[in-house]
This record gives structure tokens, sequence and C-alpha cells, in this order.
């Protein structure tokens, strides 16, 4: 299970940093647009075409990162108050409910990436982008996610049965410095 991992970490890691690589580009390609619209009155054409992809790639490509370090949103005030047993049970409640939601969509972005390929979807606009990327890592990003959610399920089933808390938990840790 270590392996599989290592391996999800790093190609989470790597999504991260080609999402980073994307955003970079969206906000000098917008910079320079709104520099050439304003002071030389000659728009740079595709930010909008490329902002629209590449923020698919920001958002689904940082969600299996985020759950790697458990860093998504919870209500702590009430999970941190629990003992380590019932955070685990609400840690297993809330990996199977990400699970079902992210299978949802992963079984419908397969099929519609496969329909954008076939039909060679793209943008409307001065410059072309192809959307097919897009929804491919729409689909890749939310089987990471599923793969990484299943870990953790399998985590916090063991967590349940010994009792022992998170190695990041806040409180574990203010313990263990004590």
């Amino acid at each position: 299970m270590k392996i599989i991992s290592r391996i999800v970490e790093r190609l989470a890691l790597i999504i991260l940093m080609i999402g980073g690589v994307g955003m970079l580009m969206s906000m000098f390609l917008g910079v320079a647009d709104i520099v050439g619209t304003q002071v030389l009155l000659i728009p740079v054409p595709g930010p909008r075409e490329l902002t629209e992809s590449t923020m698919v790639l920001i958002v689904f490509g940082a969600l299996a990162y985020a759950q790697i370090r458990r860093a998504h949103i919870r209500v702590e005030l009430v999970y941190f108050q629990m003992p380590p047993r019932v955070r685990a049970i609400m840690d297993v409640i809330t990996d199977l409910a990400a699970i079902a939601f992210f299978g949802l969509i992963l079984s419908q972005a397969i099929p519609e990436a496969q329909y954008s390929v076939q039909i060679g979807e793209a943008t409307v606009g001065l410059i072309r982008f192809p959307l097919w990327p897009a929804r491919f890592i729409l689909a890749a990003g939310c089987a990471l996610m599923i793969i990484q959610l299943i870990l953790h399920l399998i985590e916090d089933l063991i967590r349940i049965k010994t009792g022992e808390g998170l190695d990041n938990d806040p409180l574990e840790i203010h313990q263990k410095v004590e």
C-alpha cells in the first residue's frame, strides 16, 4: 500500500506542478491582454480560452494532492473534540461520500472526454483550443482523487480498529509535545 501511496503522491505532485505552470501562463497572458488592450490598444488573442482550459487543470489537478495532505475543509470545531476512534469513523463516512461523489463525476467525465475527441470539440474564438485535453484531465484528476480516497479509507478503517489518531492531527501533536 505504501508503494501505491508514493506513486499517487508523485502523480498528484506532478499534476499540481503542471497546474501551477498553467496558472502562471494564464496569469501572464491575462496581464499581457490587459496591458495590450488598455495601453497599446492591441488585445492578445486567446486568453479567455486558455484560462478556461487551464482552470480545469488547476482545480482537478490539485484535488488529489489536497486529499493526500488531508487539507480539505472540515468542521474542526466538532472534529477535534471527539476521541480518535470517533474521528476515524467520521473520516470513513467522509471518504465513502467523497468516493461516491467523485465516482459519479468520473462516470460522466470519461464518456464526455471520449465524445469530445470524436467530435474534435474546440473553443469558439480567434484561437481554437481543443477541449478534449481538459476533459481528460478532469477524468484523470477524479480517478487520482478516488484512488487517494480509497487509500485513506483503508487507513481510516485501520484507525477505527487501533484507536490511533492521524499523524498530522494538531491535537495529537500537541499531546505528544506535553
